[in-house]
Order: structure tokens, then C-alpha cells, then sequence
């Protein structure tokens, strides 16, 4: 089939080169010039503005959005909607909080158009081992898109589904990230307190290869813990900054409103707070209240922290380069 893809970047590039290898026909179209030529280079159809990426489209016309999720996708989507034609497809693969593609295919529905809304895992690996797609949207629009869902799986007939109608996709996406919050946070803690006990457990990245083969544990997340760990398991260069996506939150926030228990993702979205911050408030108020009451010495920051920016890698890199050998300062300067 024909299909474009809008975002070009590390997710919707190398899922561009994944359709492209399964068959298919693919225009492009991206901001930036650069990631336009690079999937030209590998046989798709590139197109330098909006009008022309859905003038090479054929009816019906099947546009995949992989951009940012908020304004960036609102604004995409409404501007497609006025270039396309009833019958036609748009696709957003993006992290889109559910509630929203709830409202945008009902809009979309009223300018007779379908919107298919596919939450998309896989990251930087998906163009070698294929992207797990859960998908929203009405059956007759799912089976139009269904032979490129089929090349982008890990395989036709599994890793992707139809899981319900439109804001489903993106709302089994979001639990699913907010799952993985928590078992990144499990092994991370596990991890740490084993180097706590360096007396006995002299190498964590020992370990961690061996609970990959047999133990109950065993996932794809520790096979990564274990490559990100070999020859180099303190992780020296390192900051503990960790961002969030939203989807945590919105884990969170819809569990609180229906008032459904979820403790352990909960407080993994919260941790990721902590990080997030160089130095805590809270910590500090406790600091100067023990200060107060029982004159405790206390710790001063003498300096500020000075860290760096490891760059994302590029589309159609491979997995590997993501390990950092260098870092890139804030401000663009090698640090």
C-alpha cells in the first residue's frame, strides 16, 4: 500500500525504513529538509509541504502523524483534515493522551474522515525488531491501515490488535508506560541496594546476566539493564536525571479519578519528580528544621551540579549508538 508518514524523526524515520523493507510506498514529510532527504536516500517519496505529501497520496489516502503530542499533533492533524477527502485515514501513532483522540475522531467523524489512533512501542529498536501497536478506531478504518500495521509488527500476526474504538489505542499506551515506570523503578532499586551490599555482591552486572536466562524476572527491560551494565556497572558518567514522557502522570491522574489502587506506579512517576529537580525543596526544609531543633550539622551546596547533555541519536542509527561515549554540554558545547 501507499501510506505517509508526517515526523520524521527517530521514531517515525525508522518506521518509515521498516515500511519501505515490508513493500510499501512511503511519502515523507518532515519540518526539517534533512530528515526528508535521509528517507528519500532509503526509496521514499519525500514532500517539501503539506499540499504535496497529500497530492502523492492515493485515495484513500492513509497519513501516519509522528510528531510531538499537544499542539504539534492538534495542529497537524486539523491542517491534514482541510487538505483531505471524505474516506480518507489519519493515523496518529503519537503519545497522545487518550482523551484527546477521543475528541479528534469525533471531530474528524463529522468531516467524514476516519482517525485511527495507535499507540506505538518499540523506541529505537523498532526497525529491527519490529513496533508493538495497540490500536483505536472504528473496524472498516483499522482494516485499511491493517497491511501497514501488519509490516511495522514484530510479526503480521502479532505484536499489534485492535483494542477497542477510538482513544483506545492511546489509553492502553499510556498504562503500559505507566507499567514500565514501574518496573524500571523495581530494578532500579533492587540494583542499588545490591551495590549497597558490595561485601557480597561484588558485580551487579554479573548478575543481571545471569537473571536474564531462567529467572522469573527475565524481560527484554533487564536484557537493556544488562548491556547498559557490562564494563561499566557504578555507571560513572551518569546523571540521575530522569525526564517523564506525561504518560505516568496520566496513569496516575485517571486511576485517582476512577479510584482504582496503583501504589507502585504511582510512586515511580513520583521518583522521576525527584530526579528531575538538582536539589530538593522538601529536603532542604527538612535539612533547616533538624538544624533548628536539634543544632545537627548540616550539608552546604558550595557549587552548583555540573552536567551534560547526551544528544539523541538520529533516525536509522542503530541501537548501539545510543550508548554514550561522549557528552554534549549544555548549550551545545563539549564539556
Amino acid at each position: 500500500m501507499r501510506i505517509g508518514m508526517i515526523g520524521l524523526g527517530k521514531m517515525g524515520g525508522n518506521m518509515v525504513a521498516r515500511l519501505l523493507r515490508g513493500g510499501h510506498e512511503v511519502v515523507g514529510y518532515d519540518l526539517f529538509d534533512e530528515n526528508v532527504a535521509r528517507v528519500e536516500a532509503e526509496g521514499a517519496i519525500g514532500a517539501r509541504s503539506l499540499q504535496e505529501f497529500v497530492d502523492r497520496l492515493e485515495a484513500p489516502r492513509v497519513a501516519w502523524v509522528m510528531v510531538p503530542a499537544g499542539a504539534p499533533t492538534e495542529s497537524t492533524i486539523m491542517q491534514l483534515a482541510d487538505l483531505m477527502s471524505e474516506g480518507d485515514v489519519i493515523i496518529d501513532g503519537g503519545n497522545s493522551k487518550f482523551t484527546d483522540s477521543v475528541r479528534r475522531a469525533e471531530v474528524l467523524a463529522g468531516r467524514h474522515l476516519h482517525f485511527v489512533d495507535v499507540g506505538t512501542s518499540g523506541g529505537i529498536w523498532g526497525l529491527q525488531e519490529g513496533y508493538c501497536m495497540m490500536v483505536g478506531g472504528k473496524a472498516e478504518a483499522v482494516e485499511l491501515v491493517a497491511p501497514a500495521l501488519r509490516s511495522l509488527a514484530p510479526a503480521p500476526d502479532k505484536g499489534w490488535g485492535h483494542v477497542g474504538p477510538s482513544g483506545a489505542g492511546h489509553y492502553t499506551k499510556m498504562v503500559h508506560n505507566g507499567i514500565e515506570y514501574g518496573m524500571m523503578q523495581a530494578f532500579a532499586e533492587g540494583f542499588e541496594l545490591m551495590r549497597a551490599k558490595h561485601a557480597l555482591v561484588q558485580d551487579v552486572s554479573q548478575v543481571a546476566e545471569i537473571w536474564r536466562h531462567g529467572s522469573v524476572i527475565r524481560s527484554w527491560l533487564l536484557d537493556l539493564t544488562a548491556d547498559a551494565l557490562v564494563g561499566n556497572p557504578a555507571l560513572e558518567e551518569l546523571s540521575d536525571y530522569v525526564a517523564d514522557s506525561g504518560e505516568g502522570r496520566w496513569t496516575v491522574q485517571d486511576a485517582l479519578e476512577m479510584g482504582v489502587p496503583v501504589p507502585v506506579i504511582a510512586t515511580s512517576v513520583q521518583t522521576r519528580f525527584y530526579t528531575q529537580q538538582e536539589y530538593s525543596y522538601a529536603g532542604k526544609m527538612l535539612s533547616a528544621m533538624r538544624r533548628a531543633f536539634g543544632g545537627h550539622a548540616v550539608r552546604k551546596v558550595e557549587q552548583t551540579a555540573r552536567e551534560s547533555v547526551v544528544p539523541e541519536i538520529d533516525p536509522l542509527q542503530t541501537p548501539a549508538e545510543a550508548v554514550p561515549e561522549k557528552a554534549v554540554a549544555k548549550g551545545g558545547q563539549n564539556e
